[in-house]
């Protein structure tokens, strides 16, 4: 059974960092590519950010250059470094494997 665990979200202000954490379990982490999407309030989901088996990377234009997605194929776990949040970055925070995602963990950024 595939299982998608996030945390790391909380409170920051503008200009703040934070870096997610997705453990993972139930497939073979290394030969998947995984991505982080996230739901703004009242808005649907967004895709942000994949990273391929090979460990090439993609970016939607609004998190490029400020959001970094890397993978630790030994303890199965994809991060999602934050820097530079804005308010516009406010929502819940999904790991995604194919259709299955986590329960997800909030960033909330405000002054």
């Amino acid at each position: 059974e595939v299982q998608l665990v996030e945390s790391g979200g909380g409170w920051v202000q503008p200009g703040g960092s934070l870096k997610l954490s997705c453990q993972t379990s139930g497939f073979p982490f290394r030969d998947y590519a995984l991505s982080w999407i996230r739901q703004p309030p009242g808005r649907g989901q967004e895709w942000v950010a994949t990273i391929g088996p090979s460990g090439i990377t993609t970016y939607a234009d609004s998190v490029k250059g400020r959001f970094t997605i890397s993978r630790d194929n030994a303890e199965n776990i994809v991060y999602l470094q934050l820097n530079g949040l804005k308010t516009e970055d406010k929502a819940m925070y999904f790991c995604k494997k194919d259709q299955a995602v986590g329960w997800g963990t909030l960033v909330t950024v405000s002054s």
